[in-house]
């Protein structure tokens, strides 16, 4: 008991006690900092006719599916070629594909802005040469998601490589050599032994990925500068602009309560559908 007092002190500290204080806030009309006055449910109701929450929502799962699961398999992918690599060339090549994870975010930002930017980016100067006409890709709002989502991939891919990459040695090469004895394709391989057996790995990426784009910010943030952010809300940003930009702490809350249930939800309803797809393989 003594000996994780200190862990359970420090946990109460940083996350029981501010969470209490948050749902707290959330049930009053008041600033970020500073006393309120108590409305009940008021902040929560309002948020049914509030467009801009909603289109938070929508964002925010729209995102979801665009980088979720096609930045898994991109992963899973990745990493199936890297595997057959070996030695320095392997260490290189995976190198190559972790290097954006270990970037920041304002890094990534500016590479990207450099490369998709509508008047002086790489990209558009390969449409000139193509007869393409320019988009600004950033400046759209149909095209704004889906390219955050490219680069969001793109960022985080290695991090989930290394994960399956680690899954795939835990594979006993035995297996794979009775397999060859017996004839088996490579495609046979993969759907009978590598996909099944690296199916827990596959679970967490998922459930790592789902987790953290449903509280994607800093992206949008960064790439909404000089567009329309109001079109390109997504919760943590709507959280972001109710607290810091008009200071309505309690409304913020009560944003920030409803993105703390659905990820709760949302998490635990993946880890059931995980264990109920690996039941049935």
């Amino acid at each position: 008991m003594i000996l994780i007092t200190p862990f359970v002190a420090i946990y109460g500290l940083i996350f029981i006690y501010p969470t209490l204080d948050m749902f707290m806030l959330s049930f009053q009309k008041a600033p970020l900092i500073g006393d309120g006055k108590w409305v009940g449910i008021d902040n929560y109701t309002r948020l049914g006719s509030d467009r801009k929450f909603d289109t938070a929502i929508w964002n925010t799962a729209y995102f979801v599916a665009l980088s979720v699961v096609p930045g898994t398999f991109v992963a899973l992918f990745i990493s199936l070629g890297i595997y057959r690599l070996s030695g320095r060339v392997q260490a290189f090549v995976l190198a190559l594909f972790f290097l954006p994870y270990i970037l920041p975010v304002s890094v990534v930002y500016r590479i990207w802005d450099w490369t998709l930017n509508f008047q002086f980016g790489i990209a558009m100067h390969l449409f000139d040469w193509i007869g393409f006409d320019r988009i600004p890709i950033f400046k759209v709002t149909g095209w704004f998601m889906p390219a955050v989502a490219l680069v969001t991939i793109w960022w985080t891919a290695g991090f989930s490589i290394l994960l399956f990459l680690a899954g795939l040695r835990a594979i006993p090469a035995e297996i794979y050599e009775a397999s060859a004895l017996d004839n088996a394709s490579r495609w046979q391989t993969f759907r009978k032994i590598t996909w099944p057996l690296l199916w827990p790995v596959t679970a967490l990426v998922l459930t790592i990925q789902l987790i953290s784009q449903l509280k994607i910010f800093d992206q949008v943030y960064l790439f909404s500068t000089g567009g329309r952010p109001n079109d390109n809300l997504v919760m943590v940003y709507y959280i972001f602009q109710r607290a810091f930009v008009n200071n309505h702490g309690g409304r913020a809350a009560a944003i920030a309560m409803v993105l703390f249930i659905i990820v709760i939800v949302v998490s635990v309803l993946n880890f059931q559908l995980m264990r109920f797809v690996e039941k049935k393989q």
